[in-house]
């Protein structure tokens, strides 16, 4: 999967240190409510479709880009659904990240989902109940998108639970 042209760059500056970087958690819906995933490349996991937010990009342009790059699959984002600090996460080259991920739930409008990058090796529709596991972060994202119009979710301070 391509490395966007900054990531590169503050690489060669940190090799492989945190990085923090935000990212977009796609909740694609269809007219059927059943939900778009994509097989991972790097892991054959199934999950919902994400991806790395470029400077200055908006979040929910990214999320559209993200699933139209990754699916064929152009996406009206109708709405918010959680923003989320994950734990550090570790490439299998080594790079660590601080991923700040925000959460929307789309609905898609035009094209035929299909693998169209090499960021997945699948894509595919899924019922709600025929889910295969997800990262805990993207089960809240999911869980929030088919409750309707809850609230977007946000961990509170701690001082403040």
């Amino acid at each position: 999967m391509p490395i966007p042209e900054f990531v590169v760059a503050l690489r060669a500056k940190i090799g492989h240190a945190p990085l923090p970087l935000n990212g977009v958690v796609a909740v694609v819906l269809d007219d059927r409510n059943r939900v778009l995933l994509g097989r991972r490349s790097d892991t054959s996991d199934w999950a919902l479709i994400t991806g790395c937010l470029e400077p200055g990009e908006q979040p929910a342009e990214g999320a559209r880009r993200e699933v139209l790059e990754e699916t064929g699959v152009t996406v009206q984002v109708e709405r918010l659904l959680s923003i989320e600090a994950l734990d550090l996460s570790v490439a299998p080259n080594g790079d660590q990240v601080h991923w700040l991920a925000i959460g929307f739930r789309c609905r898609a409008v035009a094209g035929d989902a299909r693998v169209n990058d090499d960021e997945s090796i699948e894509v595919a529709w899924f019922d709600p109940d025929a889910m295969p596991p997800l990262p805990p972060h993207q089960e809240r994202c999911l869980s929030l998108a088919l409750a309707g119009d809850a609230d977007p979710w946000f961990s509170e301070p701690i001082g403040l639970r």
